[in-house]
């Protein structure tokens, strides 16, 4: 099954910045975490980030979901400069409520000058049939919830021109 949620907003600042900083800038402070969610700590292996078919590792805090450490690996499957990123997330490091891969997209549209629409969507994907209620009760509340807090970091990242760590 896959559960699909999508959120918008308008950022105003520059199509470079809002296209770039989700993806660029220092992921832990993207990730602050929420609820069952862990903040991420740190990322290694991410040499060459930010290009299409490159991956990193993600460590995330110790939560009521996670022992901490190592917790998943992203990967970026599409980059369309000032439009779109399409990335991956998976090889979860603890169980998920039957997900398995969740992939994401973070859609750039220039309204007018400094005026950028961001159309942030997220599909989970789960396999374990029993579990489908609750994957989808999981997406349409907290991840909802969680993607718009998402929304609120990088706003503030992009408006204090946090430095990019990739190209």
């Amino acid at each position: 099954m896959i559960s699909t949620v999508k959120v918008s907003t308008i950022y105003e600042c520059s199509l470079e910045r809002a296209f770039k900083t989700p993806m660029l800038c220092d992921v832990s402070k993207v990730h602050t975490g929420y609820g069952i969610m862990p903040k991420i700590t740190h990322v290694s292996d991410d040499e060459n980030w930010g290009k299409p078919g490159s991956t990193k590792k993600v460590y995330a805090a110790k939560s009521l979901t996670q022992k901490g450490g190592f917790a998943s690996v992203d990967r970026i499957i599409e980059r369309v400069e000032n439009q779109y990123w399409k990335i991956q997330v998976d090889e979860f490091q603890s169980w998920m409520l039957g997900f398995y891969k969740f992939c994401g997209e973070w859609k750039t549209t220039q309204i007018e000058h400094n005026k950028i629409l961001i159309e942030y969507t997220y599909s989970l994907h789960s396999n374990i049939p029993l579990l489908y209620p609750i994957n989808w009760l999981f997406a349409n509340t907290f991840w909802k919830t969680y993607m718009k807090r998402v929304l609120e970091n990088i706003r503030k990242m992009a408006y204090n021109q946090e430095p990019y760590l990739y190209d």
